[in-house]
Formats: structure tokens, C-alpha cells, sequence
């Protein structure tokens, strides 16, 4: 049988598995063999974003799915699922009974891969250097509770927020709280380059041609001591520049797995059984794709441009003709499997309508048609992204509301040019930092938020989001999340379209892959082994 399906139901908002990874985490390959891992990931350094693997810079799916196998952190995200566990920590817990002194022991002899101590002053550093450096990422975001941090001792730290945060748990799982050796990564300023060294189950080297990773070498490190365990010596991840060459490549034996992106043709072969040396593993995934908006730009600034492309907009033709059965049309930022979601948009827009699109042009007094240009990344999600941007523009136009037209730039462009304010509406996805409500919303809506947004909203900044973040139980943490969103559908500073599934594929001789990817779209390459498929 050539699909797998890893069937992942929703449980208070969290995903816990109910079938083993195939092949099982003990039959790992021990022969050094290397495990090699397609990707159509691009890291490139460029003037713009010269240090895109420092854990104070990166913050997208590729370099933090780099990070997570070198860079440890106190805590981490469980196989499986469910709630955040010590890692570098032997133990870490709210000391507190309202959410805002955070307390964290690491575990006793831990070291970096070179053999240096890692010790509690490592990790004050470490989160300290990010806070200070402020990269404009956005990253840095995610530890904005914390007020001071203190260590006690060689192992000891505790963490001191600026408000409850039932979250912050997860925020120590990401890279930017990855513990970094100071000898290794200077205080003011960012390490450029693709270097990284850390404490995680990997050492990492890159092979770098023309400013750009064409492959990185894992390879285990006798010295970590954490959660997780290590089911091979080597993996090897080589870069490829579209879906259809690195399908080549696993059709070749030249790889052992096709991460991410593969494009939806390739899926629906797989999932059709056609080759019977290579399997599919389809899991539930949080990824979601969405247009944003400068909401300073002339042509966008009025929000009922926005709410006028919100009712148009038919997400449903975009999932069908694009993506199939892998994508569902999503009507808020939300999964709609995280607890918390609403479905804020269709309850505000209904079905796509041109007569109620025109509506709120007119009464807002906007000559029709609004000119605009919608940009794209066509090297990041994958190509299907031009096919779904060619939809959108003919959806707008063909309402006669609207001149659309659209333009593709490599993701080494985009990105910094979208951070810059240069594009007045552009497409992007969003892999969470942790699998919560609130890494749906506050990432894009609170202050020095990801996108570098001006959208801002002050019920939203100073009370919905630290209201919602008071709640440890996340379902108590439900009104404010809902009303967050129906903000969102009113003022649409971002405009979600849908969510999608994640899919693997390995030649039937690689185990572990069920749990190659968790529902964050992090790899776990310790998984991965070699043996009879299961």
C-alpha cells in the first residue's frame, strides 16, 4: 500500500496521534548510512537578510526546520503532539498561580557539540541577545512577555513575564530561545552566514554556491542529551529548485524522502499507488495561506477595498482547482481544528457575492474598478502558488470591481521587500510557531508583529490578547479569541483563504516517516531510520 494517512483527531485544541509511526523508532538504522531528505526550500544570504540561520534572525519553515535539529531549547514539542516537554531542561513549570514566573533547572553535565558547558548564563544570553538585537524578522515577538530573566546557580532560570502567558511554554520550544554559545555568536550583532552551532541531536555543515545552501549535512551529536531519540548517524538535506526536480530525484533513488513542497500533481499520483517503491504519508497540518495588506497603501488603505475582497473572493474554486482534496477553504486565521477558531470571515461575507461587493464600494465611495497588484513568492510554497494567484485575479476581475493584476518574485526578494511596506497586497503562508489559537492572531496583530503590519488595533493589542492569554485551560480562552477574529473580519488587515494538509514521501526502505513532520510542519529528522517499512 503506497498512502499512509497519520489520522490526528483534535482534542482541546491540541493533536494527539492514534496510530504508531510506521516501522517504529527502534528499528533506526545504526549503519551511518545517510538518510537524504529532498527539499525545495531556498537559504540564501543576501545584503537584506545576510544571517538567515542565526536563531536571533530566522523565522520561516526551512531555516527553523535547521534550527530544531541543532539548536536545543528548553523546552520542545512532544512526538506526537500535546503539551510542550523538557528538553534542555530537566524541568521547567509556572511557579506562580498567575502565569507570570516561569522557572526552568537544565539538565545536570549538558553541553554544547564542541564541548563547552552549557550553563544557565548560556541561556539568559541566549534570549537576552535576541531581545536586544530585534532582528526585522519579527521574531524577537514571540519573547515579548518577558520582563527580566535571573539565573540561580549553574542550572537554574527563571523567567519573569510582564504579563501571564499560558503560551510561554511553547515560545521556549522555538528557535529563538535556542541556547547559542556566546564564543559562537556575538552579543550586537546578528552571525552572518549559514554556521550553526548548538547543543541539539545534530552538528550541522552547509555546502554553499553562490550564497545559497545546495546541501546541509546532519550529523548525530554524541554529546546531546534531551527528549528526543536519535534513529540514524547521518542525514543529508539537498535543496532542489522546483517540485518536479526533486520528484526526479526520488524516482532515481538519489533521495530517500520529498519533504516540502510538492506539488499537487505528485501528491495525486502518489496517492494513487502508481509506484510501488515509494510510499505517501498524509498527516492534518496547520499550515494556512492568506493575502495581507499594507494598510497604509492608497489603493488598499480604505477597508472596504479589503471587506470588498473578502466577499468576492471564492475559496472554495481555489482549493478545488488547485489543490484538490489537500487544501479546505478556512474562514479565519484559526484552523478550524485548533480550539478557539471561528468562522469570523463567512459569518461576516457568506458566499462570495459580487452585488454585495459592489455594496461596499459604493457606500464607501470608491470609483470601481480599484487597480491593484497582487504579489506572490514563486519559490517558497511551491508552484501551485501561481495558479492560485492567476484564480484570485480572475475572481476579482471578472466582478468588473476590480483591474487586478499579478507579479511572482523569488522569495529571497519578497520577503524583504514585503517587510519594506513595497507591496500593497501580497500572498503569504504560515507554519505556526506552536500549535495555539494565539500564534494564529498575535503574530500578524500585536505590536512588531511578523508581517511589519501598520494595522493596529488597541482592544486587540492591550486586552484581547492578554486576556486570552491568562487562560492556561485554552477553552476558557475562547471569547476573547473569537472576538479577535471577528475584528480581523471587519477590518481585514489580513485576509485568510485556506488550510492544507502536509504530505511525505519516502522510498518504502526509510522508517519513521509518520513522524517526520509534526503538525507544525517542523521536521524531526531523528525519526527517520532504515528497515522494513511498516
Amino acid at each position: 500500500m503506497n498512502r499512509k494517512t497519520l489520522v490526528l483527531p483534535a482534542v482541546a485544541g491540541l493533536l494527539t496521534p492514534v496510530l504508531a509511526a510506521c516501522g517504529g523508532s527502534d528499528s533506526g538504522s545504526k549503519s551511518g548510512d545517510a538518510i537524504v531528505v529532498g527539499t525545495t526550500d531556498r537559504f540564501t544570504a543576501t545584503s537584506d537578510a545576510p544571517a538567515p540561520v542565526d536563531p536571533a534572525y530566522a523565522y520561516d519553515v526551512g531555516t527553523w526546520n535547521i534550527l530544531r535539529q541543532t539548536v536545543q531549547t528548553l523546552m520542545t514539542q512532544p512526538k506526537g503532539e500535546g503539551d510542550p516537554v523538557p528538553d534542555a531542561a530537566e524541568s521547567c513549570a509556572f511557579t506562580d498561580s498567575g502565569n507570570e514566573r516561569y522557572a526552568c533547572k537544565l539538565r545536570a553535565d549538558l553541553k554544547f557539540a564542541n564541548g563547552d558547558d552549557v550553563t544557565a548564563a548560556d541561556v539568559k544570553y541566549s534570549i537576552e541577545r535576541a531581545l536586544h538585537l530585534k532582528a526585522d524578522s519579527g521574531v524577537s515577538a514571540l519573547l515579548n512577555t518577558i520582563d527580566t530573566v535571573e539565573t540561580q546557580g549553574e542550572r537554574e532560570v527563571i523567567f519573569h513575564l510582564k504579563t501571564a502567558d499560558a503560551t510561554f511554554p511553547y515560545k521556549l520550544s522555538t528557535p529563538v530561545a535556542g541556547i547559542i554559545n556566546p564564543q559562537d555568536y556575538p552579543k550586537g550583532k546578528l552571525r552572518d552566514g549559514f554556521e550553526v552551532d548548538g547543543s541539539g541531536p545534530y552538528t550541522f555543515k552547509a555546502d554553499v554556491e553562490n550564497n545559497a545552501i545546495v546541501s546541509a549535512t546532519f550529523t548525530k551529536n554524541p554529546s546531546y542529551k534531551g527528549y528526543v531519540k536519535v534513529n540514524n548517524d547521518k542525514v543529508v538535506m539537498r535543496a532542489y529548485d522546483d517540485a518536479d526536480a526533486m520528484g526526479t530525484a526520488i524516482d532515481k533513488g538519489e533521495i530517500d524522502v520529498m519533504s516540502r513542497t510538492m506539488s499537487p500533481a505528485q501528491i495525486q499520483k502518489l496517492d494513487s499507488g502508481s509506484d510501488s517503491k515509494v510510499d505517501l504519508v498524509d498527516m492534518p497540518g496547520l499550515e494556512i495561506r492568506y493575502l495581507a495588506f499594507n494598510t497604509n497603501a492608497p489603493s488598499v488603505k480604505n477597508k472596504a477595498v479589503r471587506q470588498a475582497m473578502a466577499q468576492l473572493i471564492n475559496r472554495g474554486e481555489i482549493a478545488s482547482k488547485v489543490y484538490g482534496t489537500q487544501a479546505e477553504p478556512l474562514y479565519s486565521m484559526v484552523p478550524a481544528t485548533l480550539t478557539g477558531h471561528s468562522n469570523s470571515f463567512f459569518n461576516k461575507y457568506g458566499n462570495p457575492s459580487a452585488a454585495k461587493a459592489k455594496d461596499l464600494l459604493t457606500k464607501a465611495g470608491i470609483t470601481t474598478p480599484v487597480k491593484l497588484t497582487l504579489h506572490y513568492t514563486t519559490d517558497h510554497y511551491g508552484s501551485a502558488t501561481k495558479q492560485e494567484f492567476e484564480i484570485l485575479q480572475k475572481q476579482l476581475n471578472d466582478s468588473g470591481l476590480f483591474d487586478a493584476t499579478i507579479q511572482g518574485h523569488p522569495w529571497a526578494d519578497f520577503r524583504p521587500a514585503e517587510r519594506k511596506g513595497q507591496y500593497d497586497v501580497y500572498g503569504m503562508g504560515w507554519f505556526p510557531d506552536f500549535p495555539d489559537a494565539d500564534n494564529f492572531l498575535a503574530p500578524f496583530l500585536d505590536k512588531d508583529n511578523f508581517l511589519g503590519s501598520p494595522y493596529s488595533n488597541s482592544a486587540i493589542q492591550r486586552t484581547l490578547i492578554p486576556e486570552s492569554r491568562r487562560e492556561a485551560d485554552r477553552l476558557n480562552a475562547a471569547k476573547s479569541l473569537t472576538e479577535i477574529q471577528d475584528t480581523v473580519a471587519e477590518d481585514v488587515p489580513v485576509l485568510p483563504l485556506w488550510q492544507g494538509k502536509q504530505y511525505v514521501a519516502a522510498r518504502d526502505n526509510i522508517t519513521g516517516v509518520s513522524y517526520a513532520l509534526n503538525s507544525s510542519s517542523t521536521l524531526q529528522l531523528w525519526e527517520l531510520g532504515r528497515g522494513v517499512s511498516g
